[in-house]
């Protein structure tokens, strides 16, 4: 589908895509949160509703156009190489800006449920000759059950009324709200184009796997949204919305991002590496959050991540994208 072009071209294409889709995903969400606020939706189910699809909306386009071209391996790289991402740098430098509270709902509901939709799309994308259509339909299906689930199992605590998600623009009028969403959805979808072309492009020139390009620098660029709103929330102790924000993109990335993306262009041809490499660190990741975040004291008590587990974080995002470059070149 992408046509071979000159590597300043595809580079400018990936920097291009980026830069766009941070900014087409920063509008789309303002428009969404100012459309919701003006409806009468309550912050809580803006935070993690309306902002974690919205910061994971790059994902979505990208990983879904990558189907839908035949670069499989490309749209699973940039989900689970988001995945990691999301855990271990976001979070990790959340974790060094401020120590983060993690609440007991996170440590009993919201981790087992990410270690529960990892291992189904395990088996998924590990059984058979690859990730079927009805594959695909099955996790989208799951997202569909355990998101407002997981939503009314966290909404019985206390609502997030501090967060950036509560407190969206009240003089946005209803057509400016619209307007914001609509052109926000259609730059993410033209820059997420831009962005697959040029990424895909690199990756021949430079003789590496699309997998490699889709974990690095696709994953990263996609995941830049959760970074900013995360380190804009750590620097307020914003603590529910840091977590709340990349546990939802966790649960809309391997759910539906994949099962979107696999739903409309089946996956024969997947990495072996996916399997042997990032799910097994999408899932420890996944564990460490529990672990650092239990309240060993006080059990059932609300828990704490502190400065030392956030540089752990860091330290093992390094190492997993070296072994990544390592076996992929």
């Amino acid at each position: 589908m992408y046509s071979d072009i000159p590597i300043f071209l595809s580079i400018s294409f990936v920097v291009a895509g980026l830069v766009l889709l941070a900014w087409s995903a920063d509008a789309f969400v303002d428009g969404a949160a100012a459309l919701a606020k003006a409806l009468g939706i309550s912050p809580f189910v803006v935070g993690m509703v309306v902002i974690g699809f919205g910061t994971s909306a790059p994902e979505l386009c990208v990983s879904a156009l990558s189907g839908f071209s035949g670069h499989s391996n490309l749209s699973l790289g940039n989900a689970y190489g988001s995945d990691v991402f999301n855990i271990a740098a976001i979070l990790g430098v959340a974790a060094l800006i401020r120590p983060i509270a993690v609440k007991p709902t996170i440590v009993y509901a919201a981790v087992p449920a990410l270690l529960a939709i990892t291992l189904v799309s395990c088996l998924l994308v590990g059984v058979g000759s690859g990730f079927s259509r009805m594959d695909g339909l099955i996790q989208l299906a799951i997202f569909a059950v355990l998101l407002p689930l997981y939503c009314w199992v966290d909404g019985k605590g206390k609502p997030m009324e501090d967060s950036d998600a509560g407190k969206a623009e009240a003089n946005v009028s209803m057509p400016a709200a619209v307007a914001k969403l609509v052109i926000g959805l259609l730059v993410l979808v033209g820059s997420s184009h831009i962005l697959v072309w040029g990424a895909v492009d690199l990756a021949r020139e430079l003789g590496v796997s699309e997998l490699m390009i889709g974990i690095t620098v696709v994953g990263i660029g996609t995941s830049l949204p959760e970074l900013a709103s995360a380190v804009a929330s750590a620097r307020k102790g914003q603590n529910e919305f840091v977590l709340g924000n990349i546990v939802g993109s966790n649960f809309f990335n391997t759910l539906a991002v994949v099962g979107l993306a696999g739903a409309i262009s089946p996956f024969t041809e997947i990495s072996p590496w996916i399997l042997r490499r990032d799910m097994p660190a999408i899932l420890l990741l996944s564990v460490s959050i529990a672990v650092f975040g239990f309240n060993w004291r006080r059990n059932g008590q609300p828990g704490r991540i502190n400065r030392i587990e956030g540089a752990v974080w860091v330290l093992v995002y390094l190492a997993y994208v070296g072994v990544t470059i390592a076996v992929e070149t």
